[in-house]
């Protein structure tokens, strides 16, 4: 492939990169104890991708390898045909010369459809009978493994081999006009055993949309309260990542002066990271960006101070900053833009126990069950919550709906927990019509003053 690929590039002008993309795939999935989908299939496809000087980017797709040559001749076309407002400059790289290859231990691919399927079929008649008061239940199952053949006009060559698997369950369970739901995920980047021996796990599920059916509604208020990782996680993710993407910043007069570098975000004690290196086991792992920029730990908050932030080729140049590898396509249909891979907060040094020691009276948030922001506000549903009481985790409480604005939240940290996890399950990350793989982790977050609605 890579011979194939420089031969196609030999004559080209300007700028010029192809993707190519190989995956296998299969999904199941059941609702209510019928199946809902079953499917296996190939694909195999790509893109080239064409900046002419003076002109814009022009891209065509193709799922034939014959004709690369024309296929290039035809983007460069399609780049010029474009006039742009501003030329397009991309920041300098190095080129890059890679293989990254999946480590395999128990191969999705090795097992049949049928066994998947019985699988499946055990979690959903599991989940359905983990409690009496269940009114809508899912089990759905993926895998996919894919190889990502990169080679540009510079130099450039990489094959990146990717396997994904993913078991997801939700449950919905009713009382009357109390409707309440629980949800989890599991996935790995290695082996089909991770899906099996679920059984608790997926019954805890329906547990737990049951037991919320009783639960008292939280009184509104504010309150201090304390994350869980996972919420943590999400939380920085969607509510600061977003912000510190970079094609979200450098047209925008008013996202630009909010997101001034050496701004203070937080205490001292806070350090956000974006890390598209840091676990192979991580779905936002991908060690080289879709523009052939090796990715690296890029500190976006650092001592509580904002110092960077997340760029491609295009924005790193137009804003005169550092290229962090976070160029991704979700397929070779889709452009690369610029995304988010493994977002955190960093470990600090409270223990949970200090943590809640002194609250008389504050809310304990675990997981999350969606959210939404709108530049620097935001509202997050957690997945549930407990009362804390005199310094102790009291009653299960619901409808935790978490509200307020992202700066002064992060000013409001008063403690980061010594217990930082890489949130377990699947997380999908959605903009510009795109999916992308995505992690987030966190310790226990301590925050004051946090309004939560309620009754």
């Amino acid at each position: 492939m890579r011979e194939r690929l420089k031969k196609a590039l030999e004559k080209a002008e300007g700028y010029v990169e192809i993707r190519v993309e190989d995956s296998t795939n299969s999904s199941i999935a059941y609702r209510n104890g019928e199946i809902d989908k079953i499917s296996a299939g190939t694909d195999v496809g790509g893109c080239v991708r064409a900046l002419a000087k003076g002109g814009g980017w022009g891209l065509v797709h193709f799922n034939s390898l014959d004709n690369l040559e024309k296929r290039v001749e035809e983007a460069i076309i399609s780049s010029k045909a474009i006039q742009p407002e501003e030329p397009i400059e991309l920041a300098k790289v190095a080129p890059v010369d890679i293989e990254i290859r999946a480590e395999v231990e128990d191969d999705p691919r090795e097992h049949s459809l049928e066994e998947k399927h019985r699988i499946i079929k055990e979690y959903d008649e599991v989940l359905r009978g983990s409690a009496e008061r269940l009114i809508d239940t899912s089990t759905t199952y993926g895998d996919s493994f894919s190889k990502v053949f990169f080679a540009n006009t510079e130099g450039s060559y990489f094959l990146r081999e990717r396997m994904d698997v993913l078991l997801a369950v939700r449950a919905m369970a009713r009382d009357g006009d109390n409707v309440q739901s629980g949800h989890d995920s599991w996935t790995s980047r290695s082996t089909f055993a991770n899906v099996k021996g679920k059984e608790e796990h997926v019954a805890h599920v329906g547990q737990i949309a049951d037991q919320l059916l009783d639960a008292e509604e939280v009184k509104a208020g504010k309150y201090t309260v304390i994350l869980d990782p996972r919420l943590a996680g999400v939380f920085i993710h969607e509510a600061f990542g977003h912000l510190s993407e970079s094609d979200h910043i450098m047209d925008n007069p008013q996202a630009r002066e909010m997101m001034e570098l050496g701004r203070r975000f937080g205490p001292k004690e806070l350090n956000v990271i974006e890390d598209g290196t840091v676990e192979p086991a991580l779905r936002g792992t991908i060690v080289v960006d879709d523009e052939g920029v090796m990715c690296k730990k890029n500190y976006l908050i650092k001592d509580g101070v904002l110092v960077g932030r997340i760029h491609n080729r295009e924005t790193a140049a137009k804003m005169g900053e550092e290229l962090t590898g976070n160029a991704r396509a979700q397929s070779y249909l889709s452009p690369p833009i610029v995304r988010m891979t493994n977002t955190a907060i960093e470990n600090g040094t409270v223990p949970f126990e200090d943590m809640i020691a002194d609250i008389e009276l504050g809310v304990y948030c675990i997981d999350s069950y969606g959210g939404q922001t709108m530049v620097e506000n935001f509202s997050f549903s957690a997945g549930h919550g407990f009362m804390i009481r005199d310094g102790k985790i009291a009653e299960m409480v619901r409808n935790v709906v978490l509200q307020g604005n992202l700066f002064q939240t992060l000013m409001n940290i008063e403690a980061i927990g010594n217990d930082f996890v890489w949130a377990k399950g699947g997380g999908n990350c959605g903009k510009g019509g795109q999916l992308a793989k995505v992690s987030f982790g966190s310790p226990h977050i301590r925050i004051k003053d946090v309004i939560i609605g309620g009754r």
